[in-house]
């Protein structure tokens, strides 16, 4: 059972969505409404995924995703959000969240979310993926120091990058390679491990940098 935390800073919402995660088999471990109670509740309830609102009363919902990356382990963040402005979209991401959702998405959509975030899959709201892949490859396109010799991945974890970076979901990724799920994740987790990453999104980032999207 995937353990997840809530964290809106209106009651009757956050209620709402924690209601149709319990009801989707989903562990509801805490229901929060500031970022500083989310960040302090993370840390005993250690959540597996963080459903996250942007705009809280004591501090933004990035600031509390940066937060909750330094927790060990991190949980993934999806935040949920009634603002799909391109500024919010980007530093939420850069931040370290996973995934980024309207709040006018459906009840299916949202549970569907949640399901792919814990898998370790980005998920982000149609039209909005192009969007932070574009800001990649926008920061990759500026001039760089020469790189040195870096971590060695081998040539299935260069394989499995390749189709990640190239927005495959993991499932998609393992049906391609003709693998296991579960193997295609510990490829991923050995390479964000010899990366020194955090998550998928900044393995996407890596892999643009690398040019390893291009066909």
């Amino acid at each position: 059972m995937v353990r997840v935390m809530v964290v809106d800073d209106h009651p009757m919402w956050r209620d709402g969505v924690a209601r149709d995660l319990s009801e989707a088999g989903y562990e509801v471990v805490a229901v929060v409404g500031e970022g500083r109670q989310a960040i302090r509740a993370a840390a005993a309830v250690r959540p597996q995924v963080v459903v996250l609102d942007l705009h809280l009363p004591d501090m933004s919902g990035a600031e509390v995703a940066a937060g909750l990356a330094g927790a060990e382990p991190a949980p993934k963040v999806l935040v949920l959000s009634a603002s799909a402005e391109q500024d919010d979209v980007l530093e939420a991401v850069k931040a370290g969240a996973c995934g980024y959702l309207v709040k006018s998405a459906s009840r299916e959509e949202f549970l569907d979310a949640v399901r792919r975030t814990a898998d370790g899959d980005a998920v982000f709201t149609p039209g909005l993926a192009g969007l932070v892949l574009g800001e990649y490859r926008r920061l990759a396109a500026r001039p760089a120091a020469a790189a040195d010799d870096g971590p060695r991945l081998t040539e299935r974890e260069t394989e499995v990058l390749r189709l990640v970076a190239k927005g495959l979901t993991y499932r998609q990724v393992a049906d391609r390679l003709v693998l296991s799920h579960r193997t295609v994740q510990n490829h991923v987790q050995n390479t964000l491990s010899k990366l020194q990453l955090h998550n998928r999104v900044e393995l996407v980032r890596y892999a643009i940098e690398q040019g390893l999207d291009a066909d």
